[in-house]
């Protein structure tokens, strides 16, 4: 699959990204409660792709600041400003990243079968006022990553791809990368090749939309 989306994507192609699209970000969430672990450093080659090609980029550790789950007030709809009402946490702040950025980067180990709970408070919070707010992530391009031992990707990507879905947003693609042990999945040469070129991927789709 990653060959079907890469095909006859070189270099030179990479760089016709416009000096318009060298003004774009990506911004990342790392789910993880560790904060420099094996997501981040998926995350991090993700990155690499994405600079080369001058696009900005910021990563959110999820583990400096609580951000706790939907209270499910509907507040959110019955004001419609793009805020969350509960703003005793790091929700707005998150939200206002997103809605800074032209790609959204979500990342998480595996718990348990599925995403972390700062990652599932993140899609919840975030997702429910985009919702209430007319979808208001709709088109930017969404990515997402996970780091697993052994089991549980495909159900934590999922989840992460559900929050892109939810709010009409263009998804270019996932990547797994496997290590338990911080640094583990450097070890991983396909899981790197793979973020690697879900990077590019980013890039290209980002340049096409905003070229």
């Amino acid at each position: 699959m990653d060959d079907f989306y890469t095909r006859g994507m070189t270099d030179r192609k990479l760089d016709e990204l416009s000096k318009e699209d060298q003004n774009m970000k990506v911004v990342a969430f790392n789910g993880s409660p560790r904060r420099d672990g094996n997501t981040a450093i998926l995350i991090r080659h993700v990155f690499g792709e994405l600079e080369k090609q001058g696009i900005e980029t910021e990563l959110v550790q999820l583990a400096d600041k609580v951000i706790h789950g939907c209270i499910a007030c509907e507040k959110c709809s019955e004001n419609k400003d793009r805020r969350c009402a509960v703003n005793n946490d790091a929700a707005n702040e998150y939200i206002e990243k997103m809605l800074g950025a032209d790609g959204i980067i979500l990342g998480s180990p595996v718990y348990f079968q599925d995403v972390t709970s700062e990652m599932k408070a993140l899609i919840d919070r975030t997702g429910y006022v985009s919702r209430a707010n007319g979808r208001m992530f709709k088109k930017k391009v969404g990515a997402c990553v996970v780091a697993v031992r052994r089991s549980g990707a495909i159900h934590t990507l999922d989840t992460m791809d559900h929050f892109f879905l939810s709010g009409e947003m263009v998804i270019v693609g996932r990547a797994i990368g496997v290590g338990r042990e911080k640094g583990e999945v450097e070890k991983d040469a396909e899981g790197i090749q793979l973020v690697k070129s879900l990077g590019q991927r980013m890039a290209w789709v980002l340049g096409k939309l905003h070229g």
